[in-house]
């Protein structure tokens, strides 16, 4: 199991939000927890110094794409981009600096995943440089991957089939729990179980972790399968209830323990 850093943008400005309250019609909705004037490369430069290759830059939205490129030219190769991604962009954000693109509502058209975009993509980037986010919320008992900034539903739930269908068009997954993201209030507890069985290739879960119990329970009932990744819990992002060098000596002991 993985620490995988973060950096999200939003307005250009790194940031830490409640993912369910991303509203384009109703900006003045979003619930932000923390915000910096720290610049993407402050936080870039203290995950390199501790090699912690394959975190993640996330657009919220436009207004980004400089501080996105910022962040990138810290650390060329050493992180991921997603946001806006689409095939007609993504060599763009690969030639900038990116390890991989990370996708999410543009292989989506009315609900449904849009074969001919995702293999434009493919051909456009090859499998080995796409992550496909995946991100979900809970809507009677499944998990249904939600677009555009998680603001829309689609009919598509997570399943075994689904995940196994699309490992074969990327390199891994990355899979925000979006109900609980940036609440600090406990991971999804039945996503996290499900991911562990059902994922065959690399997958990051994201949402709601809290402290050093909380990245325990993840390694126990994902059965050390999932990376993760911590936003507002972070101290570096004003968080109270866990230290960013707890969180990346735990899972330096777990990767030094396998």
């Amino acid at each position: 199991m993985k620490f995988r850093p973060c950096i999200d943008l939003h307005d250009g400005q790194v940031k830490q939000i409640v993912g369910s309250t991303l509203n384009d019609d109703c900006p003045a909705d979003v619930k932000t927890n923390f915000s910096t004037d720290k610049p993407p490369a402050w936080y870039v430069d203290l995950y390199r110094s501790d090699n912690l290759v394959g975190g993640h830059v996330i657009k919220l939205g436009p207004g980004n794409d400089a501080a996105a490129e910022e962040a990138l030219a810290a650390w060329p190769g050493g992180m991921q981009i997603g946001g806006g991604v689409t095939a007609d962009n993504a060599c763009k954000w690969l030639d900038r600096g990116a390890s991989h693109v990370i996708v999410t509502s543009y292989v989506f058209t009315d609900g449904r995943i849009d074969e001919a975009r995702l293999e434009k993509l493919v051909e456009a980037v090859g499998r080995k440089r796409l992550v496909l986010d995946l991100s979900c919320r809970k809507k009677g008992d499944e998990y249904y991957i939600v677009t555009d900034r998680w603001q829309k539903f689609t009919d598509v739930p997570i399943s075994p089939e689904l995940l196994g269908r699309l490992s074969e068009s990327c390199d891994e997954f990355l899979i925000h729990a979006a109900d609980v993201e940036g609440k600090c209030e406990g991971v999804e507890v039945e996503l996290v179980k499900k991911l562990a069985d059902w994922c065959p290739v690399p997958a990051t879960y994201a949402g709601g972790i809290r402290d050093i119990g909380d990245m325990q329970l993840i390694k126990d009932i994902g059965k050390g399968r999932l990376d993760l990744t911590i936003g507002s819990g972070l101290d570096i992002f004003g968080g109270s209830t866990i230290s960013y060098k707890d969180a990346v000596c735990f899972c330096r002991k777990e990767v030094l323990s396998q």
